[in-house]
């Protein structure tokens, strides 16, 4: 007998948009992600789409209509409910542009719920642009199967950061010089949690004690070797997820 073909397709197209799913919803796209499904992934009319709405889970919906800058799908199966994600925050330090495009893509994939771009003094770079930064968050969910998008926060000065820390919250310091091991300390603690980095040049003194007295602060050290800011940043929330979050 012919095998039982997959529902969806594997290959089926991934997207995110905006409106909130319910079954039988008319869904129209336009845009980049119109031009995306039409001219690159050349859906037809009876294709299958699968779409997140970063409420109530994964759809696949059926392509209706093809247009010259619109088209229009029928969501019809729930697939999967939004994913529960680990209440992690992930603060790092700005880095020059492709460095934090690499901290944010890999960040999404990771399965980070915030990310917090922090401005230190030592920055090399001072601005971020929220809408690109959504973009590469976005495709980078789609692209690992997420159902859930990471919240993306507006850059923060260190400063303000400390100030607002929400109590009940741990806060993780990658320090160049040294602290509890990593895996030990994210091992010992249950509940939520954030990590912070720094930037090219590392914090200064003044930020380094100012992190280090804050009553959340924890301390940690990445092993022996000093680690480029997107390196910190990612090794360590890859260890987070193995010892503490959602990883097997």
């Amino acid at each position: 007998m012919p095998a039982t073909p997959a529902w969806p397709p594997r290959s089926a197209p991934r997207l995110f948009i905006k409106q909130t799913l319910a079954e039988g919803a008319a869904v129209t796209i336009d845009g980049p992600q119109a031009h995306y499904l039409a001219r690159v992934m050349r859906v037809g009319e009876g294709d299958i789409v699968i779409l997140c709405d970063d409420v109530t889970g994964e759809w696949a919906a059926r392509v209706v209509e093809v247009g010259k800058r619109t088209i229009i799908l029928e969501a019809a199966d729930q697939l999967r409910p939004r994913e529960q994600v680990p209440d992690f925050w992930l603060c790092p330090a700005l880095l020059k542009k492709d460095r934090f495009d690499l901290v944010l893509e890999k960040a999404s994939e990771l399965g980070v719920a915030r990310v917090v771009p922090l401005l230190t003094r030592r920055c090399v770079a001072d601005k971020l642009n929220p809408d690109r930064a959504r973009t590469i968050l976005t495709e980078a969910a789609e692209q690992c199967a997420r159902t859930a998008l990471p919240e993306l926060v507006e850059v923060t000065k260190l400063d303000a950061l400390l100030r607002d820390w929400p109590e009940g919250r741990a806060l993780f310091f990658a320090d160049e010089q040294g602290g509890q091991p990593a895996a030990a300390a994210f091992a010992a603690h249950t509940g939520p949690a954030a990590l912070v980095t720094g930037p090219e040049g590392g914090f200064d003194e003044a930020e380094r004690a100012a992190i280090r007295a804050h009553p959340a602060a924890r301390a940690i050290s990445l092993g022996p070797r000093i680690l480029r800011g997107e390196t910190a940043a990612l090794a360590a929330t890859a260890l987070w997820m193995g010892v503490a979050g959602d990883w097997p």
